[in-house]
C-alpha cells in the first residue's frame, strides 16, 4: 500500500536558504528620539546619555551629619 500524500497547504513550503531571524522592531529613545541599540536601552526606553540625565550617580564623597556644641545666645 502507498503513503498518500499530503494535502496541499497542510505542510509547509521548504524555504530556499537559511531561515534568517525576524528582524527587529525599531525602538526610540523617549526623550531624544534616537534609535536604541543595547538590550538594557532597549528595555528602559532610555539611551545611556539621557538616561545618565535624569539619574545623575550619587556623590562620590560620603556626607556626615555634623552636629555642634553650641553656647547658648546671650538675651535667651
Amino acid at each position: 500500500m502507498e503513503s498518500p500524500e499530503p494535502l496541499p497547504g497542510l505542510m509547509p513550503e521548504p524555504t530556499a536558504g537559511p531561515l534568517r531571524p525576524a528582524p527587529r522592531r525599531p525602538v526610540r529613545c523617549a526623550l531624544c528620539g534616537r534609535p536604541l541599540t543595547g538590550e538594557q536601552s532597549r528595555r528602559t526606553g532610555l539611551g545611556p546619555a539621557c538616561d545618565a540625565k535624569l539619574h545623575p550617580p550619587g556623590p562620590g564623597i560620603r556626607t556626615w551629619r555634623h552636629d555642634v556644641d553650641q553656647d547658648p545666645l546671650p538675651g535667651t
